[in-house]
């Protein structure tokens, strides 16, 4: 019996879809959430950081992981230059994982605390370093969008042989 094989086609689509999704929402968060963030006073930053990250966790780490497995889902149905495109767009979305896991999950934890206390004397520097890191998953995420539709663009993807 054979076994059933997903087009390469139907997995660069998926990986489009889910790399295209993880790189908007991270964008959106650059372009409008981060200067919304310094706009207002710091108390309203801190009530709106948290609630947001409530919401936004689950949903960050599911798209995260949808692109992971996407990306490196195509490297395994690809050969060639596609193949290694995709590799590094699998790279890419591990280290928007790495950055946001131990970086700005941490960072989290503390604004939490703050919102319902209130912020040390360093907390500008803190809150700074949250925008680093979220600049770095931004471009981490990009640059994986960046790598799959270059796939389409440039190396269309090629099947892997089927086991014989």
């Amino acid at each position: 019996m054979a076994a059933m094989r997903i087009p390469a086609r139907y997995v660069h689509g998926a990986a489009l879809l889910a790399t295209g999704l993880l790189a908007g929402a991270f964008g959106y968060g650059a372009a409008n959430v981060v200067p919304t963030f310094r706009a207002v006073p710091l108390d309203v930053r801190l009530t709106f950081h948290t609630a947001m990250m409530e919401v936004n966790e689950p949903i960050m780490q599911s798209a995260m992981a949808l692109a992971i497995l996407t990306s490196f889902g195509l490297a395994a149905v690809s050969r060639g230059l596609p193949r290694r495109l995709a590799l590094g767009a699998g790279v890419f979305t591990v280290a928007s994982l790495l950055v946001t896991v131990l970086g700005n999950v941490p960072l989290h934890a503390h604004i939490r605390k703050w919102a319902a206390t209130s912020a040390p004397a360093d907390h500008a520097g803190i809150l700074e370093r949250w925008e680093l890191f979220h600049t770095i998953r931004t471009l981490t995420g990009l640059a994986a969008f960046a790598l799959i539709i270059s796939i389409a663009v440039v190396a269309r993807p090629t099947p892997a042989p089927a086991a014989q």
